[in-house]
This record gives structure tokens, sequence and C-alpha cells, in this order.
């Protein structure tokens, strides 16, 4: 990994910068090998009560596409199609 995830140091808190840190590496996950939906979906949930405003999850997320490659709103679009237990693989 030779990039930096978009994180807002100055608002979040210590545990805050943790949970969307995890977000981000599952979604990485996904893309590298595959990850369970539930806990996918459990890190996309505390991800949205960090960052609530959608204009902002897509700058976020955008800014984590730019860098990485991979899409957190395809990857969330597709762990919430599939079903419970299901891995997501997005390779």
């Amino acid at each position: 990994m030779s990039y930096n995830y978009p994180i807002d140091e100055i608002y979040w808190s210590k545990e805050e910068i943790i949970d969307v840190v995890n977000f981000y590496s599952l979604v990485e996950q996904a893309y590298e090998s595959s990850v369970k939906q539930d806990e996918l979906l459990l890190a996309y949930t505390r991800f949205k009560q960090i960052v609530p405003s959608k204009s902002e999850e897509k700058q976020l997320c955008g800014k984590f596409e730019k860098e990485s490659g991979y899409s957190c709103y395809r990857t969330i679009k597709q762990a919430k199609s599939a079903s419970a237990g299901e891995k997501i693989n997005m390779s």
C-alpha cells in the first residue's frame, strides 16, 4: 500500500479514525482477497455514524478510490445485495 487513507484528523477522535481506517481496509481486503459481508456492512454502518453526510461520504470515498483504485460504493453495493454470511470478492 503506497497511498494514504483520507481521514479528518482535526474533527475525528482517535477511535473514529481507527474505525474509518478499518472500513477502508475492509474495502481494500474485498479487492485483494475477500471479506465477510456482515463484517463489511457493520464497518460501513460505523463509517456512516462518523460520516453521516452523503456528500462528505462521496468526497472521502472518491479520494480513497483515486488513491487506491478501490471503490467503496461498488463494494458496499455488492455487500448489500449479497446473502448473509456471503464473502465479498471484488477481484
